[in-house]
């Protein structure tokens, strides 16, 4: 995908046309999970991401955002979703996913995967599901 429509909103892969200054403060000051994360941290996730903007087709504003670091053969993390408060409620984050999952398809991913707290029905109207063996997967924490 390079540019595809929702409406009134345009969606890109296009790194040239991220607002990154508004990608940080949504969040940085509003994501439950990258509150206070500095601006250079940011910075370098989107240099090595497949990054999924979404722009108001009438504005050019950027509304929406989302990142997938991928080897593009056989596993993905979907991470930093977000739809501005503004255009919340008019399904964007649901075809924004869409967008992301229906992208990466032609790659025959094994695994597309993500992690929330507050979404699961979101993910779960698209094909996502608890892991089937939790028990089997392992995290190292950076303290």
């Amino acid at each position: 995908m390079n540019e595809t429509t929702f409406g009134a909103y345009e969606f890109s892969t296009d790194p040239a046309r991220l607002d990154v200054d508004r990608i940080h403060h949504w969040l940085s000051t509003d994501a439950y999970w990258a509150i206070g994360r500095p601006r250079e941290k940011l910075d370098r996730a989107i240099a090595a991401s497949l990054n999924f903007g979404v722009y108001g087709a009438a504005s050019g504003e950027q509304v929406a955002y989302a990142r997938v670091v991928t080897d593009h053969a056989d596993f993905a993390y979907l991470c930093d979703v977000y739809v501005d408060r503004d255009a919340r409620g008019k399904g964007l984050g649901t075809a924004l996913v869409a967008a992301v999952r229906d992208h990466l398809a032609p790659s025959g991913l094994r695994r597309l995967l993500l992690a929330t707290d507050d979404a699961h029905g979101v993910y779960a109207k698209l094909g996502f599901e608890p892991l089937a063996d939790p028990e089997k997967w392992m995290v190292l924490l950076n303290p």
